[in-house]
């Protein structure tokens, strides 16, 4: 699979609800991706299989927190049943490789947002690193609903 990431050239705006720690915050980066098995906007592909959702992981070496929620989030990944992930793909992807995230995520790692079809990403609520890996694969699942 090909990917091309290209850092945008104008400012990233962000808008952070800072009432409830349990509110959505959107974040829209305008990132150019390009996956060759993945259609554009549809809820299936050419060949009729489900599109890949995709869940961001924004982490960075050393992070114990970052190191913990990943390795929940494997698990939740592995898993079958009513709340499956497979049709979820994660991305990890290290601050320290990109200013611009530096900058976003420095004191809020592990950060997680979902891709939406118009390639812009949203910024979801903390995940509490108490969580069962059951209940972080229905959260997960459950933020994917068609």
């Amino acid at each position: 699979m090909a990917t091309a990431w290209r850092t945008p050239a104008f400012p990233i705006s962000v808008a952070c609800n800072r009432a409830s720690s349990m509110k959505w915050r959107s974040l829209r980066i305008p990132i150019k991706v390009s996956f060759s098995s993945l259609s554009s906007s549809s809820s299936t592909n050419g060949d009729g299989e489900p599109q890949m959702k995709q869940l961001v992981l924004y982490t960075k070496q050393g992070c114990c927190l970052c190191e913990g929620l990943k390795e929940k989030l494997d698990v939740a990944f592995s898993l079958s049943g009513t709340h499956s992930l497979h049709n979820v793909r994660l991305l990890t992807r290290d601050i320290a490789t990109n200013s611009d995230w530096e900058k976003l995520y420095r004191y809020e790692i592990p950060v997680l947002a979902r891709v939406l079809p118009d390639g812009t990403e949203e910024t979801l609520p903390r995940l509490s690193p108490r969580l069962g890996v059951e209940i972080i694969q229905k959260k997960i699942a459950s933020i994917f609903k068609d």
